[in-house]
């Protein structure tokens, strides 16, 4: 899985198997170090839950985690829709804009780049 952060917004990209594996497990996540400190570490977590409607931020150091519903997640999962998309509330400070999406193959790297990517669909498109 990929992290992404930008001003207020946080993306996630995940792999054919990473959505398989969420889809089965109810949660992938990632863990990145800072330090040797063992509290110098961020985890990303992707989940789902069935008695969700709406897509939800959750946030405990040091963990943030994006939580879809399961519905959403399927639906996004069996189609070529690209990614689900929302917002989370930050009061005084805003909104975080939340992307989960599907890491597509890239045009210009190798195939052994590519290992686990879903089919880009500009592939083929002539520019």
């Amino acid at each position: 899985m990929k992290i992404r952060i930008k001003g207020n917004s946080l993306r996630f990209r995940v792999t054919q198997s990473e959505l398989a594996e969420l889809i089965a497990r109810g949660r992938i996540d990632e863990t990145i170090y800072f330090s040797p400190s063992e509290d110098s570490r961020l985890t990303y977590v992707l989940e789902h839950q069935a008695s969700l409607l709406s897509t939800t931020l959750r946030y405990k150091p040091p963990e943030v985690a994006i939580v879809l519903s399961t519905a959403a997640l399927k639906l996004w999962g069996e189609s070529n829709q690209v990614g689900i998309y929302a917002t989370a509330d930050l009061g005084i400070h805003g909104v975080l804009d939340l992307l989960v999406e599907k890491d597509f193959a890239c045009l210009d790297l190798s195939d052994a780049e590519n290992i686990d990517t879903f089919p880009n669909p500009s592939a083929g498109a002539v520019c």
